[in-house]
Formats: structure tokens, C-alpha cells, sequence
């Protein structure tokens, strides 16, 4: 892997059309201010929020001491036989780590969902090896405040001390801090509170985890500081200058997408985490760019790209990669961070808000309220181990099989328009979920994501509400094998899953975009069958980006 972060657009005419905004950029002093953490860069509007928002620049330097206390933590631990790392966080507070854990090669259990299965897959490891994580900024998040408390009953009845084995990260002052102090917790770590959720890889929320797993975290530390010199410098060669400039220049000539391949980087995962910081940063205001995560360079909507996407490799640029960024991982997490800060002053948004995300939240919590955590639609259609039911009007009566909906979904995406595939299942038993995201791309001619719910909610999900309106939307949610009440609350994880589903599609179905839930009543089965649906679908032709030719 090359050690020195770099960008390399190899598209002649995206280097052209990218030369002058390197040049304001650079004339500007952007990269200078933004290493200065100036607030004034995204207009007055913004200038508020990013006054507090951008310590991320120095985090290098900031969280200099927080290897030693992880190690120190990590060593006590390991003397007691507690080897079995569980993190329960969301967004900001899980991505990161995966990424870091994963590329490190040490094993960190990551629950960043509600699903009842994946939930109890975790529960029912060796306990008495297990510390659980608490990671929220906020110190309320929904998801990982159920997953606290039903690892808390877990090491009660195990005859555990729940206190000796959490570590909580969180915001200082925030109700998890409070909380875990006053319960007794075995650390209790407090982050930076000037540190945005998505740009927070290189505090404590990134770094505490990883480091307990096994990561060598002060490395990270080390590549990203090397790499500093080169991203505040106010000179034409700065690499994140030069991929902001590439992804506004592509933009503004439509390509408002960005699929993102790894190439031989060694970095695993990369574009998930890269997914939410850009999804999130960007997607407001009707504008933004999309991230497309793809699973290799070859993949459709990366090697069969059109009009209305950059691909950009993780890794050496080569075709059909327009750009390559490449690097060691510490300073890939802050070269991103500064483009996408960058791309949101040329595309005049606030990169540090998320407007769109409370939306959903607030009808999740309000579904919360009706048994079972929603109500129980009547479907469309019922086709073998498939449930088909629609958000809205726009499916017309008399759609007579799965394969129908799918292309009527299709067809309402506008053209140069996505399809975003939402997967409320288990991660791990229902991991075969992802080979929709290719078999629809190839079918649908037009770019693709795959999201895990409700995990996406914490990411894309303000893109799709507030990005560019173009967007149709595939729910599949699955009858759980079997249900978990979490202690002292009103819902189940079932009920909560459920309700993160209808929740989301009611607001985007209020946004006028087409959302087509597939509830599958046997999972195993319902994914086999919805396979054979989408390779019913006539394969697309190669012109993707285009809208004509639709399947």
C-alpha cells in the first residue's frame, strides 16, 4: 500500500475541468483556513454550527494521549481474561472502527442495528470474555441505549457485574456520561464535543474501540499527522484540494453521483465509512453528491459508470476509475474529511448539519407508540415467502407478481435517477442480502446502493431526504425466527425495527419519492425468490446514467 497520501485524477477531462477551482482554492487560502478551523468558509448561514464543529483538523495532535489509556485499559482487561470486544454504536460511532479493526485484522463485534437476530448472535457469545462499548455522541441514542440495557440483563443473569465490564464514549456532559459515572462503569471516556459524529474517526469514538480490539491506534495517529502537512497547504498539488475540486467540477456537469471501489488499497471497507461522511456532508438542500459503495472495480455502476458518476478508487487509480486517492488508512480518514469539507463550500452547503435526519427519528418514535410498532398493512400482492406493499400512490392496482413492482419501481426513478436498496435484516444470517445491489444495478440501469437499516438512517438517510430528489426506494424488512424485549421499555427490537422501516418510507414517501417495502415472511426463502425476481428483469444495456433503455 502506498504510504504517502495522494489523489490522481487520470480523466483528462475532469483534470481540465478541475484546474480552475483548484486555483480559487488555492488563491483563496481554503486549505490554510480550514486547517485553522476559520467557521467563515461555508457564509454566515453555516458559520454558527461550524464554529463548533471543527476540532476534527487537529485530532492528530488532540488525541495524542488516548493510545497510552487504551492500551493501559486494553493490558488490565486482557489480565482478567476479557479478550471479546462488543461495540454498540451508530454512524459515526461504529464505522470507523469497522474499518480500522477490520484492515488491522483483530476482531471487534459491531451491533449497529435492532434486528432481533444479529442482536441475540451477539448476546450469546462467551460472556464472561465480553466487555460491551457504549458509543453515542449524543448519549441517547435509541439503538445502542437497547443494546446497553440488554447487555446489562445478559451479565446480571450470568451472575457478571455489568459495571466492570461497559465502557461508555461519549460527549462530556452528555446523559450517558451521567449515567455511566454514577453506575460505576469501568471507563467512562469523553470526546471532544467540537468533533461532528461523521468526522469523529480519529477521536475517541474511533480509537477507543479499535485499540481495546487489538487496533494499533497511535500509528493511525502518525499517518494522518504526516499527512496534515500535505492537506494545509495552500499549493495546486494538495490532494485534498485537488479531489474536492474533481467531485464539484463532475457535479456541476452532472455526475452527482460518486461509486467508490477499492482497488488493492488494504484498507477494508473503506467506502462505508467514506459513504456517511460524504452522504451526510453533501446531501442537503436538493444538491449533494451520492456515494455508491461497490464491491470491486468491475462492478456494475462502477465499470459500467455513465453521465451522472465519478468513479474514484481506493487505491491506485486505474480504469475505469477517473480519480485514485491512496494511502495509509489514518490519512485517507483526513483527506476525505477535508475534500468533503471543501466540496461543501464550491457546492454552497453547511457540510456539518443534517437536517433531513430528525425526520425519520421523530416518526420512528411516533409509530414506537402503536403495538407492534406500527400498523399492519394490507399487501399489494402475495407471492410465494413475499409480501409486497407500497408507500403512496404510485403503484397502480393489478401489479401481478414481484417482478412487476420491482420494474414499476424502476421505472419511477427519474431519469439519471438512483435506486437505493434498504435491507431491515440481519447483517450476518442474511448476508447473502447483498447480491441484490449488483444483480438490480445490471438489470435497472441506474446506480445502486445497498444499505443495512437502520444503520443507513445514520448516513444516506439525510441524503435521501435531502439530497437530490431523484431517488426510488427498495425496503425489504423479514419476520424475525424470534423476538427480544429490551428491559423497562414499551417496545421489542422487533417493534423497533419495524417502526425504523415504516417510519423512514412515510417521510420519503411525503418527499413524493416511490418506495416499494418486500416483507418477507421466511427470510431464507424470500431472499432466493426475490433473486429469481430481479433476473426476470430484462438485463439493462450498457449506457447506465442515461435513463433510456429501462428494464
Amino acid at each position: 500500500m502506498t504510504t504517502e497520501t495522494s489523489v490522481e485524477i487520470t480523466d483528462e477531462a475532469l483534470a481540465t475541468a478541475a484546474e480552475p477551482l483548484v486555483r480559487q482554492l488555492v488563491d483563496e487560502g481554503i486549505a490554510g483556513k480550514l486547517a485553522a478551523q476559520d467557521p467563515s468558509l461555508w457564509g454566515p448561514d453555516a458559520e454558527s454550527e461550524a464554529a463548533t464543529r471543527l476540532s476534527w483538523t487537529t485530532l492528530h495532535d488532540s488525541s495524542r494521549s488516548l493510545p497510552a489509556d487504551i492500551d493501559a485499559l486494553r493490558a488490565e482487561l486482557h489480565a482478567e481474561g476479557l479478550d471479546r470486544i462488543v461495540l454498540a454504536g451508530m454512524g459515526g460511532s461504529s464505522l470507523a472502527p469497522e474499518v480500522i479493526t477490520a484492515t488491522a485484522g483483530v476482531s471487534l463485534v459491531v451491533l449497529d442495528t435492532t434486528d432481533p437476530g444479529q442482536v441475540a448472535d451477539a448476546l450469546s457469545g462467551d460472556l464472561e470474555r465480553t466487555v460491551l462499548v457504549v458509543s453515542s455522541k449524543s448519549g441517547t441514542t435509541l439503538e445502542t441505549e437497547s443494546h446497553r440495557i440488554l447487555f446489562e440483563q445478559a451479565f446480571s443473569e450470568n451472575g457478571i457485574d455489568p459495571a466492570s465490564r461497559i465502557v461508555v464514549v461519549t460527549d462530556p456532559g452528555s446523559p450517558m456520561e451521567e449515567a455511566g459515572r454514577n453506575a460505576g462503569y469501568r471507563r467512562v471516556f469523553t470526546a471532544d464535543p467540537h468533533v461532528g459524529g461523521r468526522y469523529s474517526a480519529l477521536s475517541a469514538f474511533g480509537l477507543v474501540p479499535a485499540g481495546l480490539a487489538g487496533a494499533d491506534v497511535a500509528t493511525l495517529l502518525d499517518d494522518a499527522a504526516d499527512t496534515f502537512g500535505l492537506l494545509n497547504a495552500d499549493e495546486e498539488g494538495n490532494p485534498a484540494l485537488r479531489l474536492a475540486a474533481a467531485l464539484a467540477a463532475a457535479h456541476s456537469q452532472g455526475a452527482e453521483k460518486v461509486a467508490l471501489a477499492d482497488t488493492d488499497s488494504g484498507v477494508v471497507g473503506f467506502g462505508d465509512w467514506a459513504e456517511q461522511l460524504i452522504a451526510e456532508s453533501t446531501g442537503k438542500n436538493g444538491t449533494g453528491l451520492l456515494p455508491v459503495p461497490v464491491e470491486n472495480a468491475q462492478a456494475p455502476g462502477f465499470a459500467t459508470a455513465g453521465r451522472d458518476t465519478t468513479t474514484v478508487a481506493v487505491g491506485p487509480a486505474s480504469s475505469p476509475a477517473q480519480v485514485g486517492t491512496s494511502g495509509r488508512l489514518g490519512g485517507l480518514f483526513l483527506l476525505w474529511e477535508f475534500a468533503t469539507a471543501v466540496a461543501g463550500r464550491l457546492l454552497g452547503i453547511n457540510p456539518f448539519d443534517q437536517p433531513d435526519v430528525e425526520a425519520s427519528k421523530e416518526a420512528t418514535r411516533s409509530l414506537l407508540d402503536e403495538p407492534g410498532g406500527g400498523p399492519i398493512s394490507t399487501p399489494a400482492l402475495i407471492e410465494g415467502a413475499i409480501e409486497v406493499h407500497t408507500a403512496g400512490t404510485w403503484l397502480a392496482p393489478g401489479v401481478g407478481s414481484v417482478t412487476q413492482a420491482l420494474r414499476t419501481l424502476i421505472a419511477a426513478a427519474p431519469e439519471t435517477g438512483y435506486l437505493a436498496i434498504q435491507a431491515y435484516l440481519d447483517r450476518l444470517d442474511d448476508a447473502s442480502a447483498t447480491v441484490l445491489r449488483p444483480e438490480l444495478a445490471r438489470r435497472s440501469g441506474i446506480q445502486t446502493t445497498f444499505g443495512w437499516g437502520p444503520r443507513f438512517l445514520h448516513s444516506t438517510g439525510q441524503y435521501h431526504k435531502g439530497g437530490h430528489q431523484n431517488g426510488a426506494f427498495l425496503q425489504i424488512t423479514g419476520e424475525p425466527e424470534a423476538d427480544l424485549d429490551v428491559p423497562d421499555r414499551p417496545y421489542t427490537l422487533a417493534s423497533l425495527q419495524r417502526a425504523q422501516a415504516l417510519g423512514d418510507g412515510q417521510v420519503l414517501a411525503q418527499n413524493n419519492r416511490p418506495v416499494l417495502r418486500l416483507h418477507l415472511t421466511d427470510r431464507a426463502a424470500g431472499l432466493v425468490e426475490l433473486v429469481k425476481a430481479i433476473q426476470e428483469l430484462r438485463e439493462a444495456q450498457p449506457d447506465q446514467g442515461t435513463g433510456k433503455d429501462r428494464t
